[in-house]
């Protein structure tokens, strides 16, 4: 296989930043002594570090590819040894990858997390912490992981994803003491290349399913070979054609709506009822033994524990499919402006450039504008909590009135 920073699509400077860091934590480990991390604030390597980058970037798979790379027996990242295998594959003893199932990430886990990478790694490099959507961690949370970056263990490495190092995606604090990794929307050209030659998908789809996941490779790499996904992507699209009226404009949130949480479902439901099944079989469903009954009402509360924990990760599911669509739209919109004020860049949704060009001949560029905002101001009630169906409903009377 390739080296594990061959998934970093259009990301050169970066790679660069994390391959002279692992080359430079191969040298402390050959060398056999870890230096003090004040002392190494301004060397290659460091013990915390912060991925930034809009969605689809490639937060989440710099940190998995780093993590590859510290933990590779020849400390270069080569893909081909255990370490790097067993990192990718998310096996190896010591790399912790901490995926928020909810909406938020707790103190709970996060104590219990850092208490973890006090250990001393088993095979014998490295103990690294992988936080995705760091963004998500409680005050309390946050602040149970500040204390492990200011007094970090030795031979512990901490790696955090956010979309940016604004203080509402992570505190001022942590960021002062994270070295920062900026990631870049990867263009187009680069994703397609990357679906036709690694993923064997046609150049034409390929290129299309690029410009239409606007440079989130795992996008592209959904609509290229999901054709349910594109029918989603199809209805999203046909939303300003629906919106004729009042009544109308509901039936557009309803349905919008409604496509999510099946889209949520469907994403979790395999796994929801694995894990119920592994829990049930641990707690002995089924048996016919003495303690059958008693084991059978005391597995109720940690039943109930999981139902919880599934619902949450469900909701967050449904979030993120309507944050997909709602990026589709402002998408659509996007295209029209151009068109109205005839800015020289490529089309978003090269499929709908006729409706974008109809669309710009009949709404005024300052029309356009209020209805991009409000799909973005939808985006933002949703991540504070407002609820979905209305902050959609409202967003698509906006986007009727103009």
């Amino acid at each position: 296989m390739a080296d594990v920073f061959a998934e970093l699509v259009g990301q050169a400077e970066a790679t660069a930043t994390l391959r002279r860091a692992a080359a430079s934590a191969a040298e402390v480990i050959r060398a056999g002594v870890v230096p003090d991390p004040a002392a190494v604030i301004n060397s290659a390597m460091t013990h915390a570090w912060i991925f930034t980058g809009p969605p689809g970037s490639g937060r989440s798979a710099a940190a998995r590819a780093f993590a590859a790379a510290l933990q590779c027996e020849r400390g270069t990242g080569c893909g081909d040894c255990a370490g790097c295998h067993t990192t990718l594959a998310g096996t190896n003893a010591d790399v912790r990858f901490v995926v928020p199932e909810g909406l938020s990430i707790g103190v709970g886990e996060m104590r219990a997390l850092v208490l973890r990478s006090a250990s001393t790694p088993s095979g014998g490099r490295w103990q690294v912490v992988v936080i995705s959507d760091a963004d998500r961690l409680t005050e309390a949370a946050g602040n149970a992981l500040l204390k492990a970056i200011e007094e970090p263990p030795p031979r512990t490495v901490f790696l955090l994803c956010t979309p940016s190092t604004h203080p509402d995606d992570i505190s001022v604090t942590i960021r002062s003491r994270c070295r920062l990794v900026p990631l870049r929307q990867p263009p187009a050209d680069a994703v397609a290349a990357v679906l036709a030659e690694r993923d064997g998908i046609a150049p034409d789809l390929a290129g299309w399913a690029a410009a239409a996941a606007q440079g989130h490779v795992g996008r592209a790499r959904r609509l290229a070979r999901d054709p349910e996904a594109r029918k989603r992507r199809d209805a999203v699209l046909a939303v300003p054609r629906r919106l004729t009226g009042v009544g109308a404009c509901f039936d557009a949130a309803a349905t919008l709506i409604d496509s999510a949480e099946a889209e949520a479902e469907a994403a979790v439901a395999e796994s929801d009822a694995s894990e119920r099944a592994a829990l049930q079989t641990a707690l002995g469903a089924g048996g016919t033994g003495k303690g059958a009954a008693g084991a059978a009402r005391g597995s109720a509360g940690q039943l109930k524990d999981l139902e919880r924990r599934q619902k949450s990760r469900a909701t967050r599911a449904q979030r993120d499919a309507l944050d997909r669509a709602l990026v589709d739209l402002a998408g659509f919109y996007r295209d029209v402006l151009a068109v109205s004020l005839g800015a020289p860049v490529a089309p978003v949704h090269t499929d709908t450039a006729p409706l974008a060009s109809a669309a710009a001949a009949k709404w005024t560029p300052e029309a356009t504008l209020r209805r991009l905002e409000a799909v973005l101001a939808c985006r933002t009630a949703i991540d504070t909590n407002v609820k979905p169906r209305i902050a959609v409903e409202a967003m698509m009377l906006s986007l009727w009135r103009g």
